[in-house]
């Protein structure tokens, strides 16, 4: 089995939220939180640029924002052209996957773990990251299946 080597982000106005797996692809997990620089992509680009080299990443996996009917709206376009700016910068594929309620999803996670969630948005980011990549991560293992 070929060693899985991706690194999914969870792409806000605000933060990023970055997740990573085993080099098996069998487990997700929340890497880190980087709060934006609203005027310096170039520190967004050396934030990842240096998780990219110390986990030998080969590809992109970011979680695209569909409005609850399906559509691309202002917001999944925005992620897409700031995702195909880091993806062209770090010279890296990218894979979207439907990240609609992962937010949610992540914010239920840990109200069950008992977190305090006003005083952790940054994990919410980082859980959401994460949930998006073992989405990709199962999607993905379902279709080997399927091949065989």
């Amino acid at each position: 089995m070929a060693r899985i080597a991706v690194l999914a982000l969870d792409v806000g106005k605000r933060r990023v939220g970055v997740a990573g797996c085993d080099g098996t692809g069998l487990i997700a997990t929340g890497l880190a939180t980087y709060r934006r620089h609203r005027n310096s992509f170039e520190a967004d680009l050396a934030f990842l640029r240096s998780m990219v080299m110390e986990r030998a990443v080969d590809t992109l996996v970011v979680g695209l924002p569909y409005s609850m009917d399906g559509e691309v709206g202002p917001q999944a376009q925005h992620t897409q052209r700031y995702a195909e700016r880091l993806a062209k910068a770090l010279g890296l594929p990218i894979i979207y996957v439907d990240e609609r309620l992962s937010s949610v999803q992540a914010e239920e996670l840990l109200r069950e773990e008992g977190v305090p969630l006003s005083e952790n948005k940054g994990l919410i980011d980082r859980k959401a990251a994460a949930i998006i990549l073992q989405r990709w991560l199962d999607a993905e293992r379902a279709e080997r299946r399927t091949d065989i």
